[in-house]
């Protein structure tokens, strides 16, 4: 992930160090949320930026403006209302998860420098895997 960790240090105006990258494996929805909530509460302004990639167990995910009835069949998939925006989200195996636990601020960026940020990294990762 060399280019990628590269994409990321050169977005305009990050100031702050090359966020840490851990992968957490394929790991429950539930859990992970909370557990970026608590890091976010207990952050402060020396906790270094960290970015969680990982896969989820399957499961739905609704957020704050989610239609409950939007989930046709879920079966025994859990279905957990979240405190985000969207719409229903599916996670599962096999599909990468990229949570940036990113103190914005700090860093200088505002969303749209973020979003940059984060489709230069994965554009960068994806280059360097031989994929145009």
């Amino acid at each position: 992930m060399n280019a990628a960790v590269s994409a990321l240090a050169e977005a305009p105006l990050m100031a702050a160090p090359v966020p840490a990258l851990k992968w957490l494996g394929r790991v429950d929805y539930e859990n992970t949320w909370r557990a970026m909530q608590r890091f976010t509460d207990e952050r402060n302004p020396a906790t270094a930026d960290e970015v969680w990639l990982l896969e989820h167990d399957p499961v739905f995910t609704l957020g704050m403006n989610a239609d409950r009835t939007h989930v046709l069949a879920p079966k025994d998939i859990p279905v957990i209302q979240i405190d985000r925006g969207g719409e229903v989200t599916y996670h599962g195996p096999g599909q990468l998860v990229v949570y940036p636990l990113i103190d914005v601020r700090r860093a200088g960026l505002g969303v749209r420098d973020l979003v940059t940020a984060l489709e230069r990294t994965v554009v960068a990762y994806l280059a360097g895997v031989g994929v145009s």
